[in-house]
């Protein structure tokens, strides 16, 4: 046999035991490169909610003042009973100086139109509220405010809370500041409103649901010591204090920074405090300010992507 004959054979013998083996050239896995992961800065979107308190209300004013000489961003404002009031002049016209300047002239009679012949729904009318309103916010609408509000009131029959975010400014704070047993409740769209603060003096809840990733509770109603229980308006407002109070406790244990003037000894309806309760807001907010801060500069930190919730806005 010749030699190439040879070969051919025992390549024919090579390949038949290659088939028969099951041999098989393996193939190397394709090689998976992991993408870098994205990583985005979180805009954030600071709230600012203003609890209620009648008349300690007062320290809202110095607690803006010293948010906005720290030019700390105010994107929302929440705002529950007199925190309602402060909330929307504040977002009419963001200037802490014009907004203390009219709180000084504000007097109880300007709010406060109580009536003998309605007293079997509440002795205070509330339509002065109203024209206090009209009178101080040159704009009519929620919409049309400089800063986003959010006013809190709660249904009187139902006991739902109802959230003002846009239709007339003077029926939303009226509505929200309406303490029953005081004010005689709004009738408005079918429905009766009271004060929001029946299912607590401030509302975490109504930003964080509305957007906000940073959210500045201001609580006024920490103390509820009061001896002024003298007549029916001093023990409703009592009444509601303590109701409140109970329901705050909890809402404060999710909050980003809490901040709580020193305003617990001030009666709810004692204007002559006001410069006093204007500065307890002051020092209040400054010994929360490093913390507020800390809060900030975290948004400078890189996030990924993939973490972020939907509705989070990012840089």
């Amino acid at each position: 046999m010749s030699l190439p004959g040879l070969i051919r054979i025992i390549n024919s013998i090579l390949f038949i035991i290659f088939i028969f083996s099951g041999c098989s050239v393996k193939e190397e896995p394709p090689v998976v490169i992991e993408p870098e992961p994205l990583y985005v800065y979180i805009k954030p979107k600071v709230a600012l909610v203003l609890g209620g308190g009648a008349a300690r209300g007062f320290a809202h004013v110095g607690v803006l003042r010293a948010l906005e000489q720290e030019k700390i961003p105010i994107d929302m404002i929440v705002g529950t009973s007199v925190g309602s009031l402060i909330g929307a002049m504040y977002a009419s016209k963001p200037d802490s100086f014009e907004l203390e300047w009219t709180s000084f002239l504000l007097q109880k009679e300007d709010i406060f139109d109580f009536s003998i012949l309605s007293s079997s729904r509440g002795p205070v009318k509330g339509d002065k509220l109203e024209q206090f309103v009209n009178t101080k916010i040159p704009v009519r609408n929620i919409e049309q405010l400089k800063v986003p509000f959010y006013a809190v009131a709660a249904d009187l029959n139902t006991g739902e809370p109802v959230i003002f975010s846009s239709g007339p400014i003077s029926k939303a704070v009226r509505a929200s500041c309406s303490i029953p047993g005081v004010f005689i409740p709004l009738s408005y769209n079918n429905r009766q409103l009271i004060d929001g603060g029946v299912l607590g003096n401030i509302a975490p809840e109504v930003a964080y649901q509305n957007g906000a990733n940073l959210v500045i509770v201001v609580s006024i109603g920490k103390s509820i010591h009061n001896r002024d229980t003298g007549n029916l308006v001093s023990i409703t407002l009592q009444a509601m204090a303590i109701m409140s109070n109970m329901i705050d406790s909890y809402k404060t244990q999710e909050v980003d920074v809490l901040i709580t003037p020193e305003v617990g000894d001030v009666g709810p309806m004692d204007f002559t405090q006001k410069k006093r309760c204007m500065q307890a807001g002051i020092d209040a907010t400054r010994k929360a300010m490093p913390e507020i801060k800390k809060r900030l500069e975290a948004f400078n930190r890189p996030v990924r992507a993939d973490e972020i919730p939907e509705q989070v806005s990012v840089k």
